[in-house]
């Protein structure tokens, strides 16, 4: 029986089919153009390839494409319906997952990865922070994401997507040094990854080396599509250091070429919480954001994230919303916040908008208690500095502006926060 890379059984007789999925397998761990397209080619080889069908409808899940993605797995739990045991198992996890029946599904994945740990695609499903562990809403999921990392480790060796994922769990834990050893190890094998070149960003984010950033993965973006399912976030980050580095007007255009809604190609989780993460970073920073750019983007989190469910996507909804001054979308995310994470987002929304009124204190108390655990809201460390920052604007905004250094210095020594908050280097 034909394998993947990593050993796995395909079910396919065909070598046409097999490549091809080879090829989308490695595109999408690395988020590089050309998954469809290559799974088109496996089924076109082999209408009857039951993993080809559930790896198209994976990636349409990633991409927000719920239909498309419900009617894929479908297609291959119908063609797969005679597998047994591994294959059979990785078809049931994502018919879960497609299917938001998320719970079953983790502890399916959980289980599978003991017996079969390098099922790469089922790895995936908990590696990162958008990642099934990301999302739990769970205390401890740093550790957690850390401790499956290190489980897995063994089993992949030298290989270049799994020493990137090791190496971002390692650097949300603040294993900075370990990360470091990881993520070059990984760009060693996998200079082009998508996933390898942000990671490796967030090395840089996290040592506060914010020109060598910029350039670093500048030139990295320059051959990347735009189709590319990281083009959305890894354009954020050079974004965000372009402001930090004074340079507002790259800063512009990259959010309008590369972050707005119908300009990006990216899933519709990046482009909101990107833009919107943006947009607060640059009026915290002191640069102002026009508000019909505000309007435009309550209008989209509206019709991209309609009911709270998400709670990253929804904090950023409700930044968004609380700007434009758009107060019923606004009160149904703090009326009605769901998800694991729920106790978080209601507070995070008040935050948002007694800042956008300007009361710094309400927005204060609103924000103290979410610190301790905002981990549980998903995202990764510099994504959640949104928060953090904004914290700190509210302490400086009552005069407060020795008590947020203080908190800068315990909570994010290291990251490059001259300039990220007006009056903070004063």
């Amino acid at each position: 029986m034909l394998t993947d890379n990593y050993g796995n059984p395909l079910h396919t007789k065909n070598a046409t089919a097999r490549e091809a999925y080879d090829n989308a397998l490695v595109a999408y761990l690395e988020a590089l153009p050309g998954v469809d397209a290559a799974l088109d080619r496996a089924i076109a080889a082999d209408d009857g390839f039951a993993l080809a069908y559930a790896l198209k409808a994976r990636n349409a899940q990633v991409f927000a494409r719920m239909g498309e993605a419900r009617a894929l797995m479908a297609q291959a739990m119908e063609t797969g319906a005679g597998l047994k045991g591994q294959a059979r198992a990785h078809l049931e996890i994502f018919d879960h997952l497609i299917n938001s029946r998320v719970r079953e599904g983790y502890a399916m994945v959980r289980a599978h990865l003991l017996e079969y740990p390098r099922d790469a695609l089922v790895a995936q499903t908990c590696m990162g922070v958008f990642s099934l562990i990301g999302f739990s809403g769970q205390p401890g999921r740093e550790a957690e994401y850390l401790a499956i990392a290190e489980q897995l480790a063994p089993a992949y060796g030298q290989d270049g997507w799994f020493l990137s994922q090791l190496a971002f769990a390692q650097m949300e834990a603040g294993q900075l040094k370990p990360a470091e050893a990881s993520i070059e190890a990984s760009l060693n094998l996998r200079p082009r990854s998508a996933h390898g070149a942000h990671i490796r960003a967030h090395l840089y984010y996290e040592m506060g080396q914010t020109q060598d950033g910029r350039d670093y993965l500048s030139d990295w973006m320059a051959g990347y599509a735009r189709d590319g399912m990281m083009h959305c976030h890894n354009s954020w980050h050079v974004a965000l250091w372009s402001l930090g580095l004074g340079d507002t007007a790259r800063m512009w255009a990259i959010a309008d070429a590369d972050l707005a809604p119908g300009a990006s190609q990216s899933p519709s989780l990046n482009i909101l919480t990107d833009l919107a993460s943006l947009y607060w970073r640059a009026e915290m920073a002191g640069e102002a954001v026009a508000p019909d750019r505000w309007a435009a983007l309550s209008d989209y989190a509206a019709q991209a994230f309609p009911n709270p469910a998400l709670g990253f996507a929804d904090i950023h909804a409700a930044l968004a919303h609380a700007m434009a001054g758009q107060d019923e979308p606004l009160m149904k995310i703090i009326e009605g916040a769901k998800g694991p994470a729920a106790d978080l987002v209601t507070p995070c929304a008040e935050g948002f908008r007694a800042m956008a009124a300007q009361d710094w204190a309400g927005a204060e108390a609103a924000l103290v208690p979410v610190m301790a655990g905002h981990e549980r809201l998903g995202g990764s460390r510099a994504q959640r500095d949104l928060l953090e920052y904004t914290l700190l604007q509210a302490l400086i905004r009552q005069g407060k502006a020795d008590e947020a250094r203080r908190l800068l210095a315990m909570r994010r020594p290291l990251t490059d926060s001259a300039g990220a908050v007006q009056g903070l280097a004063a």
